[in-house]
């Protein structure tokens, strides 16, 4: 059999498979034209169809979550944990910002904006999209699915609206929340820049819909009430064809979750709704066996909760080739 160098190898794999994503035809990344000795950084992309929608996972970066960061265990359990699942790094849980392109061929949505530099190695949300050859100004809605820093970082980056010609929708509770000047005052040093976020959001968006409880944003994109994680925390169902996927944000963590509803986040305001809600929904998702999308899991981020021996566990979903 002949031999093939790594660099020949990987010329004969189909585009697509470079970089972990599977976007047929996409086009390369301009990083990705580099010189032999240099190394090669491709933007991950992944792709499935929910019916007529295609679903493009996408990466705004990542950050490492310090092992305190995860009330309801001892630092050093969930150091234990997350060494044994191997995403434990010297300075923490390895979490990645994910988010999610749903395209119909009519409408892109946009679900969250990443953290744009505000925190860890982030701010490649925009290589993402232009490594599918799109622009900012391209994106006909954002979800927001709530008001933390990560998720909404990319609306204001530079101080500017970034997502112009995009209609914006925020549930109404993390606007009220998250632009009260009470609830700013009584925070947190870490929440802070979250408060400021949301104000500048709300400055540099008139248009912005805050909206109210579960509703469909266009046939088949619908808003799912997740309330816990913030006052406000929502998911979003993507349904046609018989076929569903739920983009449930920040509901589950790397490590912790679902094995344990009991252990939290720090960022987390409300720790018994948002226990009460992970209680409620993790045996929803097992029994129905959805399909899910999550914000902080390992790239992709998609996979499923499921019920193993009474305990409930992360399985990574086989998306790659599948019908």
């Amino acid at each position: 059999m002949p031999q093939l160098s790594r660099r020949a190898f990987a010329s004969a794999l189909p585009l697509g498979l470079l970089g972990g994503g599977l976007i047929s035809g996409a086009p390369a990344p301009a990083a990705a034209q580099n010189t032999p000795n240099t190394p090669v950084s491709i933007t991950p992309l992944a792709q499935i169809r929910i019916g007529r929608f295609t679903v493009t996972a996408l990466t705004d970066g990542y950050a490492d979550m310090p092992f305190d960061y995860f009330p309801g265990r001892a630092p050093a359990q969930v150091e234990e944990a997350a060494v044994a699942q191997f995403t434990a790094r010297p300075s923490g849980v390895r979490f990645l910002f994910n988010q999610y392109l749903i395209d119909d061929g009519e409408r892109r949505i946009l679900i969250d904006a990443g953290a744009a530099g505000s925190i860890g190695q982030t701010g490649k949300l925009p290589q993402a999209l232009g490594a599918l050859g799109l622009q900012l100004d391209q994106i006909d809605a954002v979800i927001v699915t709530h008001m933390h820093q990560d998720h909404m970082g990319g609306l204001i980056a530079g101080g500017k609206n970034n997502y112009a010609k995009a209609e914006l929708y925020i549930d109404r509770r993390d606007v009220t929340h998250w632009t009260d000047p009470a609830k700013r005052s009584g925070a947190p040093d870490y929440l802070q820049t979250s408060f400021k976020m949301a104000e500048e959001v709300v400055r540099l968006y008139p248009k912005l819909q805050a909206i109210d409880g579960e509703r469909e944003i266009v046939r088949g994109v619908s808003i799912v009430d997740l309330t816990g994680h913030t006052p406000g925390h929502i998911g979003v169902r993507v349904e046609d064809d018989g076929k569903s996927l739920i983009m449930v944000s920040d509901m589950i963590f790397p490590v912790v979750h679902p094995g344990a509803t009991d252990v939290f986040f720090l960022f987390e305001q409300d720790r018994a709704a948002a226990k009460a809600m992970r209680d409620r929904f993790f045996p929803r998702a097992a029994s129905e066996g959805a399909l899910i999308a999550a914000t902080h899991m390992p790239f992709p981020g998609l996979g499923r909760v499921v019920a193993d021996r009474g305990q409930m566990r992360w399985e990574v979903a086989d998306w790659a080739l599948q019908d």
